[in-house]
C-alpha cells in the first residue's frame, strides 16, 4: 500500500540540524500520523508521498520549507509583571534559554524562549519563533507501516485527539506552531 491521503503512516526518522541530532524516533516509538491532514510539515509529507513499507528516505528542507525564517517581530519585550504570580516572579523562571508556555491573543498556548532579562526597563525579551525557525532540516528514515485510516481515526485523530497542542513539537504544520 502506498502513502496517500487518509492513510495511517508509521515511520522512523532522524532529524539532523547544524550537524547535530535534533530529533529521532525508534521502531519502539515511531512517528504515527494520518497523511494529508496537516499533521506534519507539508514538504515533509510531499517527500514521502507514494512510498511503501520498507522504503527509505533522505531529504533536506530549507527554512522556508520547514518552520520558516526567523521573524524579528516574534521577538518582543514583555513587562516583568506578566510573569508575576502573587506579585512575585518564580525563582529561576526568567533565566535566558528557559522556554515558558504562554498564552497568545487567541487563547492558544505557545512556547516562548527567554532571551534577556532587562532589569533597568523591568522587562523580559522573549522569542516566540519556533525552535526550528531559520534552520535547515535534514531528514533520514524508513517507512514502517501504511494502512487505511478508520472512520473514527479520521473523525477523532489517531489517539482520540484531533487538535494540536501547540507545543512546537516539530511534527505539526498548523499556523500557531509554525
Amino acid at each position: 500500500m502506498k502513502i496517500a491521503d487518509e492513510k495511517v503512516v508509521s515511520l522512523i526518522y532522524t532529524l539532523m540540524v547544524d550537524g547535530q541530532i535534533a530529533d529521532q524516533t525508534s521502531k519502539e516509538s515511531p512517528l504515527e500520523f494520518i497523511y494529508g491532514l496537516g499533521y506534519l510539515i507539508p514538504k515533509f509529507e510531499e517527500n514521502i508521498a507514494g512510498m511503501e513499507v520498507g522504503d527509505k528516505f533522505k531529504f533536506t528542507l530549507e527554512p522556508k520549507e520547514g518552520y520558516g525564517e526567523m521573524d524579528p517581530q516574534a521577538v518582543i519585550d514583555l513587562p516583568m509583571s506578566v510573569f508575576e504570580v502573587d506579585d512575585k516572579v518564580q525563582e529561576g523562571l526568567l533565566t535566558p534559554g528557559n522556554v515558558i508556555r504562554m498564552m497568545n491573543q487567541q487563547g492558544g498556548v505557545i512556547p516562548g524562549k527567554v532571551v534577556k532579562v532587562n532589569l533597568l526597563e523591568n522587562s523580559v525579551t522573549m522569542d516566540f519563533n519556533p525552535a526550528m525557525a531559520g534552520k535547515t532540516l535534514n531528514f533520514e528514515g524508513e517507512i514502517l507501516t501504511v494502512r487505511d485510516a478508520t472512520d473514527e481515526e479520521l473523525t477523532n485523530g489517531l489517539h482520540g485527539e484531533r487538535s494540536c497542542s501547540h507545543e512546537d513539537c516539530g511534527h505539526c504544520s498548523c499556523e500557531e506552531c509554525r
